[in-house]
């Protein structure tokens, strides 16, 4: 999480004393956002931090595909759903499109 208080710096001051901030990014492993004429411009890290977010990130992105198909095969089951031709075809007379059956 970005502490505003302490992880807020420019990116000259990060420039004049890197290995004291990758000491406090280490220790810490809390990002720090650079700036540049006071507009954020960039996120340090530390690594192994970095890791974790990547990690939290791909499990919740797997937690929400199979959340999605759990509801898709509970749709299934209780009758939700249509052929997709039958859908297709009503599509292409909604809106005009001629259809060739084969």
């Amino acid at each position: 999480m970005l502490n505003l208080s302490s992880g807020i710096d420019s990116l000259t001051n990060f420039k004049r004393q890197t290995a004291e901030y990758l000491q406090r990014l280490h220790q810490s492993g809390e990002p720090v956002v650079l700036t540049v004429n006071g507009k954020a411009e960039v996120v340090v890290q530390d690594a192994a931090a970095y890791q974790k977010l990547v990690e939290a990130a791909a499990r919740a992105d797997r937690e929400e595909t199979v959340a999605a198909i759990r509801a898709g095969l509970a749709d299934v089951e209780a009758g939700k759903t249509k052929p997709a031709r039958a859908v297709l075809r009503g599509l292409a007379k909604k809106y005009g499109i001629p259809v060739t059956e084969k």
